[in-house]
């Protein structure tokens, strides 16, 4: 067994980091997924072949280890665990079918989309019912606290969906705009995740506030991660290098690029995002000059920021596995491959 202090980076394989985080809950993450799985269970039979197919292509489920880990921070995973694990993994699942269906896509996870194999009014209405099923999973056993959290992300993220649309549109998110869509977009998520964890073990206000806290911190340094994805001239994590850009998504290795550019450099790349960002030489150049004004080093470091931001919470709770685990959780999203 690799020792506390081991680094991510020094594990040969991925799957090895997330085996060791994962260690002090194997067994609840076990019982997770067949508890995840009644959670989606209906009487339609066509739903219950989709949320199969869900089940068997499911990520390395990331969110629920949030949640598990948390609870054993401050004491047990309990029924009530797992119901919030299960109503973040609702979420999460819902967003995902709701995004392939708006984004066209027609691949996750090297499987096909659901919107692919059963057409998109089909994976509409599961994306809606999943949702449906995180309320009322909450609802049916009165952890109105829990339902609350899940309200909230649920608002949240659909604020940050549309915050990044219409800024999309004008292309003028500045760098204070780009976090506050980020926290919505994807480390509001992270952050509910890690309230619910210690929710569950009847947590204070304080608490549950200094544990949000901590998700926030993790899931923006998360996000900028995938957004320097963009720029690299190789990646394994299934988008096209350069994605970003056609997309018109204005991320923080650009924002800041374009904000120290000479005044010509910035109305010419400002021009490649608005008219040319589907040729490849003008995104290539694009690219070239994010790497060379230190777009990446500055995203790089607002991340590294982020990051121990998220331990120095972490470092007011005693040693135990759980804050280990949690602690390389902390170090693989920032050094992860994919």
């Amino acid at each position: 067994m690799s020792s506390p202090n081991t680094h991510p980076l020094h594990y040969p394989f991925v799957s090895n980091i997330v085996e060791e985080i994962k260690r002090p809950i194997t067994d609840e993450m076990k019982l997770f997924e067949q508890k995840f799985y009644e959670s989606m269970q209906s009487n339609v039979p066509l739903l219950d072949k989709v949320t199969r197919f869900i089940v068997t292509t499911k990520g390395k489920q990331m969110r629920p280890m949030f949640v598990f880990l948390c609870a054993k921070l401050v004491g047990n995973v309990n029924e009530k665990t797992f119901r919030g694990a299960s109503m973040i993994e609702l979420i999460h699942t819902a967003t995902l079918v709701h995004d392939d269906v708006v984004d066209e896509s027609f691949k996750r996870r090297n499987f096909f989309s659901i919107n692919a194999l059963w057409k998109n009014k089909i994976a509409v209405l599961v994306g809606d019912y999943l949702l449906s099923k995180s309320v009322l999973l909450s609802t049916d056993h009165k952890d109105y606290d829990l339902l609350a959290v899940i309200a909230r992300t649920i608002r949240e993220m659909s604020e940050g969906e549309l915050l990044q649309l219409e800024k999309a549109r004008k292309l003028d998110i500045t760098e204070d705009v780009y976090y506050e869509i980020i926290r919505q977009k994807t480390a509001t998520l992270i952050a509910a995740c890690c309230e619910i964890g210690v929710l569950s073990n009847d947590a204070d206000e304080v608490l549950a506030k200094k544990m949000m806290e901590f998700g926030t911190f993790t899931g923006m340094a998360f996000q900028i991660k995938d957004d320097l994805f963009d720029y690299l001239t190789s990646n394994v994590i299934g988008k096209p290098v350069g994605i970003d850009i056609k997309e018109q998504k204005m991320t923080l290795p650009l924002i800041h690029s374009l904000k120290i550019a000479t005044e010509a450099d910035r109305k010419y790349h400002f021009n490649t995002i608005k008219r040319f960002n589907t040729d490849k030489k003008r995104v290539k150049e694009l690219i070239d000059f994010v790497k060379k004004s230190g777009g990446l080093d500055y995203a790089m470091d607002v991340m590294k920021d982020f990051q121990q931001k998220a331990k120095a919470i972490l470092n007011d709770f005693p040693d135990s596995e759980a804050k280990h685990s949690l602690n390389l959780m902390l170090d693989y999203v920032i050094e992860r491959k994919f």
